[in-house]
């Protein structure tokens, strides 16, 4: 496939400049980013988990500073985080010592180092406002989900509509299994299952 062929020079750009935007702001919140948000993200886990069950390979999207991996290391074979901010994996490495079965990756969200069909499920949290195009990140995580795997991911509600991200996860081939939308969450909390 050509470069012309996967978008614009111009919007190809237009989204790289946007994420360094994203990558260099949580580089310079990463010392503070625990105390920012630990409570929002402990909400968010909560609710996703409570009707998840899951086993095997994860994947965990914008894995941050790796608040996730005591929710859900226990349960997995092994945990993959990925992140884009190299400063929020250096504070997941510290937490990720506190576990044998996991492992980081810094990658773009839209554009993952894994094969296709590799991860038994797929959790992005505070992730899609953070990218350019929530339908490539989708599509992606799409690609790297095994055939019924579930894929847990977070919308905030500032951001879209449950009618939005339920479009959005159904164009990327996700077939939406619950939505939480818990007044005390700032964001919309959707499992979904990788059909095909």
């Amino acid at each position: 496939m050509s470069f012309a062929n996967k978008g614009s020079l111009s919007e190809n750009v237009s989204s790289w400049k946007h994420k360094l935007r994203v990558k260099r702001r949580y580089d310079a919140t990463a010392c503070i980013y625990d105390e920012r948000y630990t409570d929002e993200q402990e909400r968010k886990y909560r609710a996703a988990l409570a009707d998840v069950f899951t086993t095997g390979l994860v994947l965990d999207v914008g894995c941050g500073t790796g608040l996730f991996f005591g929710h859900i290391s226990p349960k997995a074979g092994e945990v993959v985080g990925v992140d884009l901010s190299l400063k929020l994996l250096c504070r997941a490495r510290e937490r990720a010592k506190a576990f044998t079965n996991v492992s980081l990756v810094q990658a773009d969200a839209d554009h993952l180092p894994f094969v296709d069909s590799k991860f038994n499920a797929v959790f992005a949290f505070t992730v899609l406002q953070n990218l350019p195009k929530p339908s490539k990140t989708l599509r992606e995580i799409h690609r790297a989900a095994q055939k019924g795997s579930t894929v847990v991911v977070t919308g905030l509600k500032k951001s879209f509509s449950i009618t939005l991200l339920e479009q959005l996860l159904k164009e990327a081939g996700l077939r939406v299994g619950f939505v939480k939308d818990d007044e005390g969450l700032a964001c919309y909390v959707l499992q979904a299952l990788k059909e095909g």
